[in-house]
């Protein structure tokens, strides 16, 4: 059975699944859909068109779906979409869309957003991402399936980050961090494959010795990127991760960390 807490306020038109818990003066606006089995800890509030899918766990003082800090918002309707069995911690803050970038910020499913974590408007977030403490993303940002941001780490508008890739903690980013790359400081620079978190997701061996090859020669072959792509199309073939790299860097519009 749903449990509203006697403190909580939930407004007439918020549509609640079955088996929620919505805690101790937490606040659900009337545009708010809750999939079944979310659980609202305390001093949580969720305003705006906010959908949040099936079995998410919201700790105490989160903030999802207020208006984005953008200047240029003029109250236009805009929507947050989460997906399932996500775990947002302390002090998350998501903001809704801009009419500008797509009117929509959308999280996929099993993402853990560590405390402090922020995530502005129009943002669109992937699987089984983790965003350690404080990690901040900008307006516009795209994060790819298990990316892995680290604390403290802040990301640019309009930046992507690829399939994968390893953000480390403290670090700056300011343009697209290629996808299984490990990626590190202010401004970051690519250190190559991250071939610790490939291992762990079981990646094959003659997948992660292709990506490493590829890698080599982006980062030391002396060769600028389009000759070092050229070379990679030459000598690697039939790898989809590798054509995947490729794909990534030839329509970043930023410029990509190497």
């Amino acid at each position: 059975m749903t449990f509203i807490h006697e403190t909580a306020v939930v407004a007439e038109g918020a549509e609640i699944g079955d088996g929620c818990h919505i805690g101790p003066f937490s606040t659900i606006g009337a545009g708010v859909t809750l999939g079944n089995g979310v659980r609202a800890e305390s001093h949580v509030v969720i305003d705006g068109d906010t959908a949040i899918g099936d079995g998410c766990r919201i700790f105490p003082f989160v903030s999802i779906g207020l208006a984005p800090q953008d200047t240029k918002y003029g109250g236009e309707a805009t929507r947050t979409v989460i997906g399932s069995e996500n775990q947002i911690r302390e002090f998350v803050t998501i903001h809704r869309g801009t009419a500008g970038g797509g009117g929509v910020t959308r999280i996929g499913d099993r993402n853990l957003l560590m405390a402090q974590a922020h995530v502005a408007h129009d943002c669109q977030i992937g699987n089984d991402v983790i965003m350690a403490n404080a990690a901040t993303l900008a307006g516009h940002v795209e994060i790819s399936d298990r990316a892995n941001i680290g604390a403290y780490s802040g990301v640019h508008q309009f930046c992507r980050v690829g399939l994968e890739a390893f953000v480390g903690g403290y670090s700056v980013v300011v343009k697209d961090a290629p996808p299984f790359a490990t990626i590190q400081g202010n401004h970051a620079k690519c250190y190559g494959l991250n071939t610790v978190g490939m291992k762990r997701r079981g990646y094959p061996k003659e997948t992660i010795a292709a990506l490493r090859q590829a890698y080599r020669l982006l980062l030391s072959s002396k060769l600028n990127t389009t000759q070092a792509i050229e070379r990679i199309r030459e000598e690697i073939r039939g790898c989809k991760e590798v054509d995947l790299l490729v794909s990534f860097i030839e329509s970043s519009k930023r410029g990509v960390v190497l």
